[in-house]
């Protein structure tokens, strides 16, 4: 059930995904990922087997090595973290669809 808020109130929302596209995460995706990310409001990070990198960051996301069969925590932290993680996985899956015609 949502529960809807009557102001924008700050929230933390996480999601975890795992990354089934061959090449990884590799720059087209990360750099429509690190674009998409910097459309929002809220602080939104990736975490992957300890570390933690910027999702706003084209370098942090290359660096965070997601490869084939990761798996990654999306978590925003803000006003608009609901649909910010949301958007985030979406188009994961969507570039990784992309990726898996090809």
């Amino acid at each position: 059930m949502l529960h809807w808020r009557k102001r924008r109130e700050p929230v933390t929302v996480t999601r975890e995904i795992k990354i089934l596209n061959r090449f990884g995460m590799h720059a087209r995706p990360a750099a429509e990922f690190a674009r998409r990310a910097n459309s929002f409001r809220s602080a939104i990070t990736l975490t992957n087997d300890g570390g933690r990198f910027s999702a706003t960051s084209l370098i942090d996301i290359l660096r965070a090595g997601l490869a084939q069969g990761s798996r990654l925590t999306i978590e925003a932290h803000g006003p608009d973290a609901e649909e910010a993680v949301d958007a985030l996985t979406k188009l994961l899956e969507e570039l990784q669809a992309q990726e898996a015609r090809n």
